[in-house]
């Protein structure tokens, strides 16, 4: 294992002499849009705003020098927030840091592994229904806040939504939508002036603003300390560890398969150099790690925000670090000022963010495309929403590749074949068939079906040149129907296993259910020709 290659190294920063003025500018550009996104998906998760902050800090600068991608932007994201919420509801705030810690190592020796190509395997409707479904939970999980009121007591978003809602009461309800309402609308009129216009920012000043001038009545961020505070190891048990094993798993598969996708996505968006999967999950894992020693979230990469940087012109990692400079100097001299931020408006803002994840036109295609990738988007969204992500990723990924090997199945064939040259006596007792495509356990019993149903045949040639896929079931399957076919007095001859299948027949029997080892063959013709030889003597 080459350890220095999940390193950093001199080669991060290869071009910085000439693109240090715009990385700065893309850096400040992101710290703009990532500072009330940190404040509400902390208070979201209910860390606490500080978390949110600290952990954009803490985890965007780790993350930086030590992650896999040039342009990567990392920090508490909505995913999180969707996984961490329960768990911080039933096990407590104090879990959070040992939960950072045990995420932290499970990501970093999934890097050390090498696991980072395999989120390549996880097809496309399921990253869009996952996405989906996430955009849905987050936009719920605002209720509360938006209403004024308090979580419900449900563990399911849509449920507690509901509950939150029920509890409200005038008038803070009013105002409370008030200031969802003006976040709202100046955040859809941002977008009209310029894409990279920082909206949020704007919306939350504005809103930040009515609400202190008209002495509205809402819960605000309240006071936050001032820079970081002091790092610290939990205390922890036996009991407490065992008992958050599963749900740092949990974390801890949704930071690398988030992470992973968005270097993937960024990748697409510009010519920023190569990516590193596997040292991506390194960086990710000591990104939470740290974050958790500070008090903050397990951090994961930030699509949203590292779409922004790439967009902003960033090419080296000194704009995800400085976006991390620039929210710790936010935390330094501006703590006083994001006290006084109304709960609602960012509530406003996650709403806003949740909605803008949801593409009408990626649903489209994807609900066009065929019916089994509709299916597994329209599964997968749902069991993202009522039971949990982790979950509607793996039965996403097992419904489709159901769907793929019921649809390779079908291009898998046995067909019955003409003797080749001029006909002769007794060529009747004689089936030649051709096996193509895929031998494999989801299609081998429905192709040599016809096989065994033979009547009146006293020789069998079987064909397997030009058999592409062959599995261990596929081979066991030929291999009972050539010992079937003998005990009922039938000579089989198998003509043709392709080199890559011959070790795989060998191992499992194929070859041994030969009555003779010459029953063997390379060439078709030779294969008639002994086939013929055993009419010939069976007449005679």
């Amino acid at each position: 294992m080459n350890l220095r290659s999940l390193l950093p190294a001199a080669s991060d920063y290869r071009g910085l002499r000439r693109t240090w003025r715009v990385d700065l500018l893309a850096g400040v550009t992101v710290g703009i849009v990532a500072l009330p996104l940190a404040l509400a998906f902390g208070v979201s998760s209910g860390a606490g705003a500080e978390s949110g902050l600290v952990t954009a800090i803490i985890a965007g600068f780790v993350a930086a020098v030590f992650g896999g991608s040039h342009v990567q932007v990392s920090g508490p994201t909505g995913a999180m927030v969707v996984v961490l919420a329960p768990i911080l509801a039933m096990h407590g705030a104090g879990a959070l840091a040992a939960i950072c810690l045990l995420s932290g190592v499970i990501v970093i020796a999934a890097g050390m592994l090498r696991l980072g190509r395999t989120v390549g395997y996880i097809p496309w409707p399921v990253i869009e229904g996952f996405t989906l479904g996430i955009a849905v939970i987050i936009f719920l999980q605002q209720v509360p806040t938006a209403t004024g009121t308090k979580p419900g007591e449900s563990t399911n978003a849509l449920i507690a939504a509901v509950q939150s809602a029920a509890a409200a009461s005038w008038p803070k309800l009013g105002w409370s939508l008030l200031l969802v309402g003006i976040v709202v609308v100046v955040m859809l009129a941002s977008l009209k002036l310029h894409p990279r216009f920082p909206g949020s920012l704007l919306a939350i000043v504005i809103a930040s603003l009515f609400a202190a001038i008209a002495g509205l009545p809402v819960d605000t961020i309240g006071a936050l300390p001032v820079g970081l505070p002091a790092p610290t190891l939990p205390s922890l048990d036996a009991a407490t560890l065992m008992s958050l094993i599963g749900p740092a798993f949990a974390v801890a598969a949704l930071a690398a398969i988030e992470s992973l996708l968005s270097i993937r996505v960024a990748s697409t968006l510009a010519d920023t150099g190569a990516y590193d999967a596997d040292r991506e999950l390194v960086g990710q894992g000591l990104a939470s790690l740290a974050a958790g020693l500070f008090g903050g979230m397990p951090a994961t990469g930030a699509i949203a925000r590292t779409a922004v940087n790439v967009r902003a012109g960033a090419r080296t990692r000194l704009a995800s670090v400085a976006h991390a400079v620039l929210l710790l100097l936010i935390a330094l001299v501006g703590a006083s000022v994001v006290a006084h931020i109304p709960l609602a408006a960012l509530a406003g803002v996650l709403m806003v963010t949740a909605a803008r994840m949801i593409s009408p036109r990626t649903a489209r295609v994807v609900l066009r495309s065929t019916r089994a990738d509709a299916i597994v988007f329209i599964l997968t969204a749902i069991i993202t929403v009522s039971v949990d992500l982790i979950y509607a990723v793996l039965i996403g990924v097992v419904v489709a590749g159901f769907f793929a090997l019921r649809q390779l199945a079908k291009t898998s064939g046995v067909h019955r074949e003409e003797l080749p040259g001029p006909a002769r006596a007794g060529d009747e007792r004689i089936a030649v068939f051709r096996l193509e495509g895929a031998l494999f356990f989801g299609a081998a019993e429905r192709m040599l079906e016809r096989i065994a149903a033979l009547r009146e045949i006293e020789v069998v040639v079987i064909r397997m040149s030009q058999l592409q896929i062959l599995d261990a079931t596929g081979a066991q399957v030929i291999t009972e129907l050539i010992t079937s076919l003998e005990r009922r007095g039938m000579t089989v001859l198998v003509k043709g296993i392709p080199p890559q299948h011959r070790m795989l027949a060998e191992r499992v029997g194929v070859l041994a259910s030969l009555r003779h080892q010459n029953h063997l063959f390379d060439d078709l013709a030779a294969a008639v020709v002994h086939a013929r030889s055993h009419i010939d003597r069976t007449a005679a």
